[in-house]
C-alpha cells in the first residue's frame, strides 16, 4: 500500500512538469548539409551528322617490289636505304656488268661482220642479174646468188638482234625505280650475287598510304564512296580521307568488311602498319536534331553510363542513360534523360543518388 501512494505521488508531480516554449513550438527542421556546390544546365536539342567510328590499320596504297632481271651478277654498289624517297627511273643498285660488255663488244663485231658479208653478197648478186640478162649466167646460177644474198640478210637480222638483247641485258644491271615513292625494305648488300627474280628493294608507290577500316555487314550499306573520313594514328597525328571503295565481300570469320580510304596530305608521323581509329561520315541527309549534354555530365560506373539531375528540394536523382554520338564537347542521349531535366555539368563521380547540393548559376561562355 505504501509503495502505490510513492508511484502515484511521482505520477503526479511528473505531470505537474512545466513545458517550456521551445517544445511548444520546436520550428523548422533542420536542413542537410549539402556535400556539393554544382552547376546545372538544361539538355539541348542539335543537330549532329551521323558518324560510323571504325578501327582499322594503315597500309600502303599500293607497295612495289623491285628485283633482279640479271641472273648470277654480284652487286657493286647500293645507292639508296630504308626510308630514302626516290623518283621514278632513279638508279637504286649497280651490278658487275664487266662479262656483260665483253659479250656485247663481241655481238656488235659480229653484226658488222655479218653487214660486211651482206654487202658483198648484195653486189655479187647485183652481177648475177646483169650477166644473166647478158645471157653469160643460167637461171639456176641466178637464183643461187639471190639465195645467198637472201641468207645474208637473214644472219644480218640475227647479229643485230644479238647486240639489241647484249644491250637489254647490260641495261640490267643498273637496277632502277620503277615509280616515285619511299624505300620501306632492302635486301641488297655490296658484294652478294643475285639471281634472276630475287627481291632487292620494296617501295611504296607515290608515298601514299590508305586506312583499311573494318565495320560490321549492317553497316555495309551505309558507306558511301567519296564519304569524308578522320582518322587519328597511333602516333597521334590527325587524318582526312575519303573513301575509295568499300569490300565487295566479307570476312567469313569475322564477319567484317573492309572500306578502304584514300589519305590526304602528308602522312607526317603516321607510318604503315600502324593503328588507327576514326568516323567515317554518314552524310548530312541522315542527320537529326538529337538531345545532347556536356561530356562531362556523364558518369561511367560497372560499364553503364548515368547522368545525375537535381529536384527542387536540391537532391540529386542518378539516371542510367545510353548515349550515342559524341561532336565536341557535347554527347548524345539516346533514351533516360527528359528534355526538361535539370542536368548537373560536372563532379557527378563525386556524387550518389539522395545527395543534397548546392546550385549555382551556370557561367556564360566566354565571347570571342
Amino acid at each position: 500500500m505504501q509503495k502505490s501512494v510513492v508511484a502515484l505521488g511521482l505520477w503526479i508531480g511528473l505531470c505537474a512538469w512545466p513545458v517550456t516554449a521551445q517544445e511548444k513550438n520546436p520550428g523548422p527542421p533542420v536542413q542537410a548539409k549539402p556535400s556539393l556546390t554544382v552547376n546545372v544546365v538544361a539538355p539541348q536539342s542539335q543537330v549532329m551528322p551521323q558518324r560510323l567510328q571504325a578501327n582499322g590499320s594503315l597500309a600502303a596504297w599500293q607497295e612495289a617490289v623491285v628485283g633482279a632481271e640479271a641472273n648470277g651478277l654480284k652487286i657493286t654498289e647500293v645507292r639508296v636505304n630504308v626510308g630514302d624517297r626516290v623518283q621514278r627511273g632513279d638508279v637504286l643498285a649497280t651490278l658487275q656488268s664487266d662479262t656483260l660488255r665483253a659479250e656485247l663488244a663481241q655481238a656488235e663485231a659480229s653484226l658488222a661482220e655479218a653487214q660486211a658479208n651482206a654487202q658483198e653478197t648484195k653486189v655479187q648478186a647485183d652481177r648475177a642479174r646483169a650477166l644473166q640478162q647478158q645471157g653469160f649466167y643460167s637461171s639456176a646460177q641466178l637464183s643461187q646468188a639471190l639465195a645467198t644474198e637472201v641468207s645474208a640478210q637473214a644472219r644480218v637480222q640475227s647479229a643485230r638482234a644479238l647486240v639489241q638483247l647484249q644491250q637489254l641485258r647490260v641495261a640490267q644491271t643498273v637496277v632502277k625505280a620503277p615509280d616515285a615513292g619511299v624505300i620501306t625494305a632492302r635486301q641488297a648488300t655490296v658484294g652478294s650475287v643475285v639471281g634472276a627474280g630475287s627481291e632487292l628493294f620494296r617501295l611504296i608507290r607515290q608515298g601514299r598510304l590508305e586506312w583499311r577500316a573494318e565495320i560490321t555487314a549492317a553497316d555495309v550499306g551505309r558507306v558511301q564512296v567519296g564519304a569524308p573520313v578522320q582518322l587519328t594514328a597511333a602516333s597521334g597525328q590527325v587524318l582526312q580521307g575519303k573513301v575509295r571503295m568499300v569490300a565487295p565481300s566479307v570476312d567469313a570469320q569475322t564477319r567484317n568488311a573492309l572500306v578502304y580510304v584514300d589519305l590526304t596530305g602528308a602522312p607526317g608521323s603516321a607510318r604503315a602498319g600502324m593503328y588507327a581509329k576514326g568516323d567515317i561520315s554518314l552524310g548530312a541527309n541522315v542527320s537529326a536534331p538529337v538531345l545532347t549534354v556536356p561530356q562531362t555530365a556523364v558518369v561511367v560506373r560497372d560499364g553503364f553510363s548515368y547522368v545525375y539531375t537535381v529536384g527542387a528540394d536540391n537532391k540529386v536523382s542518378q539516371l542510367k542513360v545510353r548515349t550515342g554520338r559524341s561532336g565536341g564537347e557535347r554527347v548524345e542521349v539516346q533514351s533516360g534523360l527528359l528534355p526538361e531535366a535539370q542536368v548537373v555539368v560536372s563532379g557527378g563521380a563525386f556524387l550518389n543518388h539522395g545527395d543534397t547540393v548546392r546550385v549555382v548559376a551556370t557561367p556564360a561562355p566566354a565571347t570571342k
